[in-house]
């Protein structure tokens, strides 16, 4: 049975590096489910649901670091604004054996995304990896 990877990505995989990183991860044979966290949106848009634009930026950001992986069962989704929500709604439906959470530094993450990895790790009992870009 091919392993399973849930990758939530807050941002985009744009370095080559952490490409290849993200890719070591995956794997050809490798079930992927790509989440894109819609977590780009201000605490006043937050607080009048006002998500739109937001979930739209997330499906492109979903689209393409799924265009950038190997495996051959790669899904994506819009995830919760929440990216820790965003996980826990995501291994409802696929039973993941490993997340890979794809984000930027705490110093240039958005409000919402800061401290995503370091949650992720403490919540979940799943390995979790988290592969910080940019910066």
């Amino acid at each position: 049975m091919p392993r399973r990877v849930l990758v939530v990505a807050t941002t985009h995989v744009s370095d080559g590096d952490a490409r290849a990183r993200v890719h070591a991860h995956a794997g050809e044979d490798a079930e992927v489910l790509v989440v894109a966290p819609a977590s780009s949106v201000s605490p006043l848009q937050w607080l009048t649901n006002d998500e739109d634009a937001a979930r739209e930026e997330a499906a492109a950001r979903a689209e393409r670091v799924a265009g950038d992986l190997p495996a051959a069962a790669v899904e994506t989704q819009v995830g919760d604004v929440d990216p820790v929500t965003a996980i826990e709604d995501a291994l409802r439906t696929f039973p993941a054996d490993e997340i890979v959470v794809v984000t930027r530094p705490d110093d240039d993450a958005a409000w919402l995304e800061q401290g995503t990895g370091r949650a992720a790790l403490e919540r979940f009992a799943l390995p979790v990896t988290q592969l910080v870009v940019g910066g």
